[in-house]
């Protein structure tokens, strides 16, 4: 749903999917796909049962019953496969998943505990998992279909098609957890970690509307970033609607539903707090313009998410979050680590690169007659670049690698940003030069960490 356009090399949408909310959140769980494969692996049993009911039938209507004693051969033989399969494969879940948790705490460590979320939403994890209690359920179920009766006239069931069904799962597991294998050992790895966090945050971006405010709305807290744009007439604020759940941080909102519960009152909702706040019963969560808060936007305050964590979905900041998060993980002196930091650096620099031609502010969300319904605030430009080297300029005064890879990174961005947005970044540069220059005694050490490298020491 929605159109595709390309801008400054990035594709954008301009409408939302309705069900995304949804499917952003069944992806950060793990429940979901282990029981869909439990509920079609039943569904699969019942239908390959009535299969070999129809063959045996068949074979019975047809007189034949040599072909009868051969199938109950072919599937006496497959039972000691089955059985094995049943005995074997739970303990294997068990042994595989158990060395997995470690591996997750071992990356929950050296990364940073907002890694562990990768780990959650890993589409081949989950499709892994699944697969293998499919395999061990169907097992279970082939084995209560055998008949103990041996008679080719007097057997009730000969589970054939339900044995070959099993050990094409058995199969499908064997290659399943060679991808898992593969797929775990690169999910260690912190570049292969780093590639897939800003992965996800160039697609939060590219998912962004092509309506964008960089102006503050009328009682809009977002950042500043000097723009050319203007914001539409959101007219006066007329109510606010608070937050009735649970405290937790704003994961996303139902972006559809709202813009058609704005229409239908002819009012233009603005969002208050910014996508990865804490809320708490009693904040505000919308602020009503130009029409009055009609019963039917009561309902506004069930069309957010809020959780215990912040989610990549429509949170333009996460990513360089969870970049810094490594990066000060590394510069820490409990791991020592600047190459691991100036690789969050590169990958800091190329999100940075990505906005730097965007106009930023406040999203703005319009219905099928291009009215604007909805404004969502997010990060400026100058947020951005807070947030992205505030707290690894901080730390990395002592590590020349990474002082190197910064002060080239701030001169890369300085060359590709427009002219009024090179002040937040001439500001950490010149912060991060004094910080060297109290910090270092020596004067060729001095120069030698300020001496800009896109390797850091290569």
């Amino acid at each position: 749903m929605g159109d595709w356009k390309t801008t400054d090399g990035l594709p954008r949408r301009r409408r939302h999917r309705a069900l995304s909310p949804w499917r952003e959140h069944l992806r950060d769980t793990f429940w979901f796909a282990p029981t869909a494969a439990l509920f079609l692996v039943f569904v699969v049993w019942s239908a390959a049962t009535a299969a070999d009911d129809a063959i045996l039938t068949a074979l019975r209507d047809a007189g034949d019953e040599d072909a009868v004693s051969d199938l109950l051969g072919i599937a006496e033989d497959a039972k000691t496969v089955v059985t094995t399969i049943s005995a074997a494969m739970m303990t294997f879940i068990g042994v595989v998943f158990s060395i997995s948790l470690v591996a997750v705490q071992m990356a929950a460590g050296q990364f940073s505990p907002r890694v562990v979320r990768i780990f959650v939403r890993s589409r081949i994890t989950k499709a892994t998992f699944a697969v293998f209690l499919a395999t061990f359920v169907q097992s279970l179920l082939v084995l209560t279909s055998y008949d103990s009766q041996r008679d080719p006239a007097l057997v009730a069931s000969i589970p054939l098609v339900q044995s070959v069904l099993t050990l094409i799962l058995v199969g499908l597991s064997v290659v399943l957890f060679v991808m898992y294998v593969n797929s775990t050992l690169r999910l260690m790895r912190v570049a292969h970690v780093v590639d897939l966090i800003t992965r996800e945050a160039l697609r939060v971006v590219a998912n962004m509307p092509l309506d964008v405010s960089a102006e503050k709305p009328a009682g809009i807290g977002t950042g500043t970033g000097s723009d050319t744009s203007t914001d539409p007439d959101l007219g006066p604020e007329t109510a606010r609607i608070a937050h009735h759940g649970r405290a937790g941080v704003l994961r996303d909102v139902d972006i559809a539903r709202l813009v058609r519960m704005a229409r239908q009152n002819g009012v233009v909702l603005r969002l208050v707090p910014r996508i990865g706040d804490f809320v708490v019963p009693g904040t505000p969560v919308f602020a009503v313009h130009g029409g009055p808060a009609t019963k039917g936007l009561r309902a506004l305050s069930f069309q957010v998410s809020v959780g215990a964590e912040r989610t990549f979905h429509q949170d333009l900041g996460f990513g360089l979050r969870q970049l810094s998060d490594i990066a000060l993980r590394a510069l820490s002196p409990a791991v020592n680590d600047p190459t691991t930091a100036v690789q969050a650096v590169d990958r800091i620099v190329q999100f940075l690169s990505s906005v730097a031609q965007r106009p930023l502010g406040a999203l703005l969300h319009r219905d099928r007659r291009d009215t604007v319904r909805l404004v969502q605030p997010v990060p400026g430009w100058t947020e951005l670049v807070d947030l992205a080297f505030t707290e690894i300029r901080g730390c990395a005064v002592a590590s020349p690698q990474v002082t190197r890879r910064l002060l080239a990174g701030l001169d890369d961005l300085l060359g590709a940003v427009p002219e009024d947005r090179r002040a937040p970044l001439v500001r950490h540069r010149t912060l991060l030069t004094q910080a060297v220059e109290r910090t270092v005694p020596e004067a060729a050490d001095r120069a030698f960490a300020l001496h800009p490298d896109r390797q850091g020491i290569g």
